[in-house]
């Protein structure tokens, strides 16, 4: 069998990584004024213990309006910095993954409910509700309260909101951040011309549209040390027509790379509920291939990447450096395990688990090594 690139060490920016499989990040709507519980330690111990080679933390609020429901996770008090604190001690305790952490602000889809409970907008005046914010005051939906477009003092606030998450993020010893520019949140709103309609040096043009999500780019990057990466999840595409599109964020990714950004992480979506995807297993690893071949950064394909052999043509075939995976993993958090068999890698794996390895895998575990009674 052939060496297995999906098994094959990468480099991101000082970080080295055993392998090209990320965790993606995936909200848990599981914790209390932003705070993580017992949830939070069953759920990212589990998955730190995959054998993928890096674990992004959920989309973690840098404000209590920049959380999507009530019970998202945050970081921006010290008690949620004390909680997390807690969560990763046991984490790294026991698991030798590198650890991410996702900042995030929900803008105009915050004040919302679970997944679960629906996903409906509460409304600002109800219990559990607040007044989202937005570059303009255009609700994300019909029939839902329109948010408050920020003003210059709003903007300055949101950008120390993240550069104060950055800050908490780096005293926790988180190896990386990577900054959601995706799926219909504050940044992703900014960029996309259906939800920024400034006349203002914020909207209008593209430059105009992007200055934004970039100030708090380099707010954050200047708030982390040099030394760990910082990177960026991108929409791709808004799938809906006059919206933020794939030569869009070819510019966009290459505004930051040269802010030294670290990789691209490539989805798709999310800013409108008159989008019209036609999803297929890894549908948005075209758009990573591309900016990748024209930008010349780092790229993370995500999205329907299910089967080992797919990913395996995804980083061998040069369309991506690396894959993320979401519900695949959460279906399977032995997933990379499984992976390793099939592709002949090797994963690490904790010592404990070790006489698990089937006879005829007997290399699957780098570092097994025992004897049974």
């Amino acid at each position: 069998m052939n060496p297995s690139t999906l098994f094959s060490p990468w480099q991101l920016d000082a970080l080295r990584l055993p392998n090209r499989i990320v965790v993606a990040p995936m909200c848990q709507y599981s914790a209390v004024d932003g705070t993580p519980g017992d949830w939070h330690l069953l759920h990212l111990g589990h998955l730190a213990l995959s054998g993928a080679a890096l674990l992004t933390l959920e989309a973690t609020a840098v404000s209590p309006e920049g959380r999507i429901s009530p019970a998202d996770l945050g970081l921006y008090s010290d008690a949620n910095e004390a909680g997390l604190a807690h969560v990763l001690a046991a984490v790294r305790a026991h698991a030798p993954i590198a650890v991410a952490i996702q900042l995030a602000h929900a803008g105009r889809k915050g004040s919302s409910r679970a997944p679960w409970d629906g996903g409906s907008q509460i409304a600002p005046d109800a219990p559990g509700g607040w007044h989202t914010v937005a570059p303009s005051a255009l609700p994300h939906a019909p029939g839902e309260a329109a948010p408050q477009a920020l003003d210059e003092a709003g903007l300055a606030r949101v950008c120390a909101d993240f550069a104060a998450g950055a800050r908490r993020a780096a005293r926790l010893g988180l190896d990386g951040i990577e900054i959601h520019m995706a799926h219909g949140y504050l940044l992703h709103q900014f960029l996309s011309p259906l939800a920024n309609r400034r006349g203002d040096a914020w909207g209008g043009s593209l430059a105009g549209r992007m200055r934004f999500p970039l100030e708090v780019f380099d707010a954050v990057r200047g708030a982390f040390p040099a030394e760990r990466p910082v990177w960026v999840r991108v929409s791709a595409t808004d799938w809906v027509d006059g919206g933020w599109d794939l030569d869009s964020t070819v510019v966009l990714a290459q505004a930051l790379k040269a802010r030294g950004c670290a990789a691209i992480h490539v989805s798709s979506g999310g800013v409108s509920p008159a989008q019209k995807i036609v999803p297929a297993p890894g549908y948005q690893v075209p758009y990573a291939q591309r900016i990748k071949a024209e930008v010349g950064l780092p790229t993370i394909a995500v999205g329907l990447i299910t089967e080992p052999e797919q990913a395996e043509a995804i980083v061998a075939g040069g369309q991506a450096d690396a894959v993320a995976l979401a519900r695949a993993m959460l279906y399977d958090p032995r997933w990379p395990w499984h992976a390793a068999a099939r592709l002949g890698g090797q994963v690490p794996a904790p010592r404990q688990y070790w006489r698990s390895q089937p006879h005829e895998f007997k290399h699957l575990f780098s570092g097994a090594s025992f004897g049974q009674r």
